[in-house]
């Protein structure tokens, strides 16, 4: 298939600036996966699709408040840091900008003296290898104090509240982006959920920001996709067990969540604990080993995202619904409305 095969006119007012109040009330989209039908209805509508005995996996990654800002110690200069991923200890990988202005060795202090950093390297991508000079146990509270959420660059308008774009649930930090199909659920729309029987399991998988970067072949198979590190711990591995044992549905939270338990299947041949990195690419062709449904956002235009929803819903289906979505004028992206395909 080709890039361009995914490719949707979407005009810019669809795109969400600012989460809706309250999260659980934005727009659901049901997909019927066999015979394309579709449904409109709101986020809090979701639980009159679930049953009992069925299992929702959650990722419960907590977003990093990972961009920064330094001044260089021989000029003064200002450079934008993004913390991508935590390599090892107090050493990150980030982007920077602008990036002529931090070459191996340069120093830069960030909050005012409350921490420093040296680039002790130059990934082939143009990434910088930082190394802050501070207790590894504290970077995340300076972070906390010096650091803005690392919002997509299509979100232009200034985010009030940091914590709209952490899930509820949101638990363990690492993550560059929010996984934001789950930002949709409020405490109590979970509480009503396991009333009715159905089982909450957790995975974490820390969101890159390759998440956003556009495929640039125009062979999708040609795509190299970039690694994530996922944990998938054994109470969820042994309630996704016992789910489909039991016959009943494992409904995926995001397409993270589809990514982890996918790429744990396919590693192994199985479901069970595992954490390590993936770099699974799924695209239409693909065979599903573990979700039977899942809730995802509307997605950009020739992204993996999209082609992944496509490769579970199908492909037809899944541009017949996003043009549908745009018809509707449904909200787009991070902060916009759901789709559950089921």
């Amino acid at each position: 298939m080709k890039t361009s095969d995914f490719f949707y006119e979407l005009p810019q007012e669809l795109i969400a600036q600012t989460p809706i109040e309250p999260r659980d009330s934005s727009r659901l989209m049901v997909l019927h996966k066999d015979s394309g039908d579709i449904e409109h209805k709101r986020f809090y509508d979701l639980i009159d699709y679930l049953n009992e005995g069925d299992c929702l996996i959650l990722n419960n990654t907590r977003v990093i408040p990972a961009r920064i800002y330094g001044v260089k110690k021989e000029t003064g200069a200002v450079v934008e840091f993004l913390l991508l991923k935590q390599k090892e200890n107090n050493i990150w990988e980030c982007l920077c900008k602008p990036g002529k202005r931090a070459k191996i060795g340069t120093e830069f202090v960030f909050g005012e003296g409350i921490t420093e950093c040296e680039v002790i390297d130059i990934t082939d991508n143009g990434n910088r290898i930082i190394q802050f000079k501070c207790d590894s146990k504290e970077i995340y509270n300076i972070l906390d104090k010096i650091g803005k959420m690392p919002l997509p660059p299509y979100i232009t308008e200034e985010l009030k509240n940091g914590e709209r774009y952490q899930t509820v649930y949101s638990k363990e930090l690492g993550s560059a982006a929010a996984p934001t199909a789950g930002l949709h659920f409020t405490e109590e729309m979970l509480s009503r959920i396991k009333e009715k029987g159905v089982n909450i399991g957790y995975v974490t998988l820390h969101v890159g920001l390759g998440t956003f970067r556009p495929v640039k072949v125009d062979d999708v198979t040609s795509h190299k996709m970039h690694s994530e590190y996922y944990v998938l711990p054994k109470e969820t591995a042994d309630l996704i067990i016992n789910t489909k044992k039991n016959g009943k549905r494992v409904i995926s939270v995001g397409t993270t969540s589809t990514r982890t338990l996918e790429s744990v299947a396919t590693k192994l041949g199985e479901i069970r604990e595992d954490e390590g990195n993936t770099d699974i690419f799924i695209y239409p062709g693909y065979k599903f080993k573990i979700i039977d449904a899942q809730i995802t956002n509307f997605h950009l235009p020739e992204s993996t995202l999209i082609m992944l929803v496509s490769a579970f819903a199908g492909y037809d289906k899944t541009m017949k619904a996003y043009n549908e979505a745009v018809k509707e004028e449904y909200r787009f992206f991070s902060f916009g409305d759901a789709m559950f395909i089921v």
